[in-house]
């Protein structure tokens, strides 16, 4: 089973370098022209695909888990008078539907994890544009804490997708300039209509930069305000932190084998089975022997692999439309590391073992696939594994039988690991039933199917005689569904609750972008992203509004 390779390391990176001096580090962009993810481009201007937000990816993971000694991030670019002119257009055009939207989707989670990583883990960030920040460029920036744009009278930030390219900024741009840097919308209007972008003090005035600096004084200004933002930081002052080892699973033509994680496909049904194991025990209880287990402890090692397995179902396995969730174990295992990460919590690298999860549970939510958790005997769907469950469309959970399956809750399912909303996964599934909430979090030891199906944890509890059929069925059925409109199902039912920034990026821009990509303005022979570079050729739009 072949595919993009979404796990990588410093060693390998072609278009980032990392440097780390005292407690700020500096991520430095530096796009190499051949470098691209499949060849028929050229990643000019620091322009980016895929393979440079893979890097990004990894390094901001790194920064996280790596260097505790870390307390602020610099982003910049290594390229005289040009940051990033952003997602590469000619490999956008030349992408199908399907990569375009899971690209744009990957880069959202990227930036939302940097935006995490400030608030979260204490790495607060700084982007310092030496040059010119360009659509996803810029939306690279808008994504840190506080944005310096050199002020030479030609280094400008700009959205040019909806004149240039019939297109919206692919990751958050728009939902980043009204919600969290409080642009007016007028201003916002005007900005993201006028390819050439804002210079200087007028992009500063209107708060699309933090500051304009002249280039005299940009490195000191950096330096200055890199400095002020790593004080506001609680995490320790030296290391040593964590490795990240490769994850290196076993690959065949249907399946991926990681150590807790396996993958299976079945292509004429058009199903996958991603199964998760718990672990065999022995597993670190304190911070200290979290380092010393390092990224092996099942705690980071299981919820990676479950990341990287997403992840290839994303981009390689479009037609496996149903995936089928399991677990096998011993519950009580789950358990006891949960209680080992509850009880730590507050220790930075506890702290951030609990960000992972919580980002890869997203990452499933955020995936377009129908999810069904298949709950039977020998299965570990307890604590933070239970919340793949929750997670789920469905859950089924097999009634009766001599060793009966069973689900429980930890500490962990009380909002540790809360959905884009804000709502842990149980306060979703309760929205308008608080006491039955309450009733569940107060529930102590193991419930049975009978009694997971009256507390309203699971959704069927079929018995042996009916199990097989009422699965097979369900599949069956979900698998012959039309695929878009199924998409668009999940998307209106996983989130309910309050909306946040993220929410609106992924409700809003997922959607509308979804539907723009195929429209014939944007991607038809005569549209604006395929005549996109090609002289003398002007998009025809269908001036129709819909």
């Amino acid at each position: 089973m072949e595919g993009i390779r979404f796990d990588t390391s410093p060693s390998a990176w072609r278009h980032w370098v990392l440097a780390v001096e005292g407690g700020v580090a500096t991520l430095a962009l530096n796009v190499q022209e051949d470098g691209g993810l499949v060849p028929g481009y050229a990643l000019k201007l620091n322009s980016y695909d895929l393979a440079v937000d893979i890097e990004l990816a990894d390094a901001i993971q790194r920064l996280r888990f790596s260097h505790p000694e870390v307390h602020a991030l610099v982003v910049t670019s290594r390229r005289e008078r040009m940051f990033s002119a952003g997602a590469n257009i000619f490999m956008l055009a030349a992408s199908a539907h399907p990569f375009k939207v899971n690209f744009c989707k990957f880069t959202n989670e990227t930036r939302l994890a940097l935006e995490e990583m400030s608030a979260e883990s204490g790495i607060r960030t700084l982007a310092a544009l030496n040059g010119t920040a360009s659509g996803g460029g810029y939306e690279l920036a808008l994504a840190c804490d506080q944005i310096l744009l050199v002020d030479d009278g030609a280094a400008a930030v700009s959205l040019p997708e909806v004149p240039l390219l019939g297109v919206l900024p692919g990751t958050g741009g728009l939902t980043r300039l009204v919600d969290k840097r409080k642009v007016r919308r007028d201003r916002a209007d005007f900005f993201a209509t006028t390819p050439e972008g804002v210079k200087g003090k007028r992009a500063a005035e209107w708060r699309l930069v933090d500051e304009a600096v002249p280039r005299s004084e940009f490195a000191a200004r950096v330096r200055e305000r890199a400095a002020a933002l790593a004080r506001t930081s609680d995490r320790p002052a030296h290391g040593p932190g964590v490795e990240l080892e490769p994850l290196a699973p076993e690959r065949s033509a249907d399946a991926l084998a990681y150590r807790w994680v396996r993958l299976a496909i079945d292509r004429e049904k058009r199903v996958a089975t991603l199964t998760v194991r718990a672990p065999d025990g022995g597993e670190p209880d304190d911070p200290q022997a979290f380092l010393a287990a390092g990224s092996r402890a099942w705690a980071i090692a299981a919820w990676r692999e479950l990341d990287d397995a997403l992840l290839h179902l994303r981009f390689d396995e479009l037609e496996a439309g149903v995936v089928l969730l399991r677990t096998a174990g011993d519950p009580e295992a789950v358990l006891a590391v949960d209680r080992s990460l509850d009880r730590h919590r507050r220790h930075w690298l506890v702290r951030e073992v609990l960000l992972l999860q919580k980002r890869v549970l997203k990452r499933l939510d955020l995936t377009a696939r129908t999810f069904f958790a298949l709950i039977e005997p020998g299965s570990a769907f307890a604590g933070s594994l239970l919340e793949l469950a929750f997670a789920a469309d469905r859950s089924y959970m097999l009634a009766g039988g001599k060793a009966p399956a069973t689900i429980a809750l930890s500490a962990l399912n009380h909002g540790a690991l809360p959905t884009g909303s804000g709502l842990s996964r149980l306060e979703a599934r309760f929205l308008g039933d608080p006491a039955r909430l309450r009733a569940a979090l107060a529930h102590r030891g193991p419930f049975d199917a009978a009694a997971a199906h009256e507390a309203g944890l699971v959704t069927f509890a079929p018995d042996d005689l009916d199990w097989e059929e009422e699965v097979r069925l369900a599949i069956e059925e979900r698998a012959a569904m039309s695929p878009d409109a199924l998409t668009g199902l999940e998307a209106n039912l996983r989130f309910p609750g309050p909306e946040t920034l993220e929410t609106k990026i992924f409700g809003r821009l997922s959607a509308w972008q979804n539907w723009i990509f195929v429209r014939p303005n944007a991607s038809g022979e005569k549209g604006a992203l395929a005549l996109y570079g090609k002289a003398g050729q002007r998009p025809e739009l269908d001036r129709r509004r819909t």
